[in-house]
């Protein structure tokens, strides 16, 4: 299931689920067509081919990371490899245990049931997947009161796939059932380059390597981004050029959508300009950037600090969020030397408190 979208105005940024992302062509299907993340590759590959040499259903997988990475896609790679279905629901879609119970008891020997958001799920329903992974049953309450009786279910061999954005918020008891767990981490310019490439050639769209490599290394090191850059470029190379995607094409199109050299928009740019002109560079809380900003919390968390503290352009901190140096710099502003209060460096030496 998709993402809820939280950004109304449809960023080229964002890496929730759009409306664009329903060219399936352009997920891969097998491992082997999986570009990047070669260590959850191996591990999951290993695990793989030793369930189905026992002819069992594969160990419960938890995929955590920032959206836009492939967990849904390595999900239904999964599926794919073992061989079965897969159903698929969504955390804050399974309301009431009864819910959970019908896709459960749904479900075919050695299928794959994938949970996307899984940190959502209500505590209710969290208690019922507790024997369901373990031992396979499904334990049912029927009536009420001092008559109630529990019914136990048998339920088929299957694999559960969590994934979430917010591992931290996934209770120990439900984290401690997965025997696989893996986490996903942004992409490498280079991995990207073959993406778009890759994306291109599906999509029949002309582009020259160093068109691949501007869409790539702006892309913020996710591939769900990189594919939609894509889409917005052809799209102006089709009607403001000769339809090839170049470095110069690629550069104008993504600027005129308000994504910088180093893949920042209009948004990342608001948020570390109000650190430096409204808060001295921080320490400053999320809560109140957000307030600032005009964004949800979620928002600013999940989707644009990952690849903020990435760059190296804020720190997380115990008292909140700082702007650094190469902030300063991307931004044209001039780093401040801040000076620690009660402490006067000797004269003629100038005190820079990051030493």
């Amino acid at each position: 299931m998709a993402r809820k979208n939280r950004d109304e105005e449809g960023r080229v940024v964002s890496p929730d689920v759009q409306p664009d992302d329903a060219e399936l062509s352009l997920r891969p299907r097998r491992l082997r067509e999986m570009i990047g993340q070669n260590k959850v590759k191996q591990n999951l590959s290993i695990a793989i081919q030793a369930a189905k040499l026992r002819s069992e259903s594969l160990d419960h997988v938890l995929l955590s990371g920032p959206p836009g990475l492939g967990k849904t896609t390595l999900s239904n790679i999964i599926a794919n490899e073992m061989e079965v279905t897969i159903h698929i629901t969504s955390g804050p879609a399974i309301e009431k245990p009864g819910d959970l119970a019908a896709v459960l008891t749904s479900l075919e020997p050695n299928s794959v049931f994938f949970i996307d958001e899984i940190h959502r799920l209500n505590r209710a329903v969290e208690e019922i997947l507790y024997p369901a992974m373990e031992d396979f049953k499904l334990d049912i309450v029927i009536g009420r009161g001092p008559s109630a009786r529990t019914l136990r279910l048998d339920l088929p061999q299957f694999t559960l796939i969590g994934a979430t954005t917010r591992a931290g918020l996934l209770s120990s008891p439900l984290r401690d059932r997965f025997g696989l767990q893996h986490t996903f981490e942004l992409y490498e310019t280079e991995d990207l380059t073959k993406i778009v490439t890759r994306s291109a050639d599906i999509l029949k769209v002309g582009m020259e390597p160093s068109g691949a490599i501007e869409i790539a290394r702006r892309s913020r090191g996710t591939p769900r981004i990189a594919n939609r850059m894509l889409k917005r470029v052809r799209d102006w190379a089709q009607v403001k050029a000769d339809g090839i995607i170049t470095r110069e094409i690629a550069d104008i199109a993504l600027r005129e959508q308000g994504v910088d050299e180093l893949g920042l928009d209009d948004i990342d740019r608001r948020y570390i300009l109000a650190m430096i002109d409204k808060f001295e560079g921080g320490p400053v809380g999320l809560e109140t950037l957000a307030s600032i900003l005009g964004e949800e919390k979620d928002t600013l968390e999940d989707v644009h600090e990952p690849y903020l503290m990435q760059m190296g352009f804020i720190n997380r901190t115990g008292r909140g969020r700082m702007a650094t140096r190469p902030a300063y710099e991307h931004l044209g502003r001039s780093y401040p030397q801040k000076v620690i209060k009660g402490y006067e460096p000797p004269q003629g030496i100038l005190f820079n408190a990051e030493n």
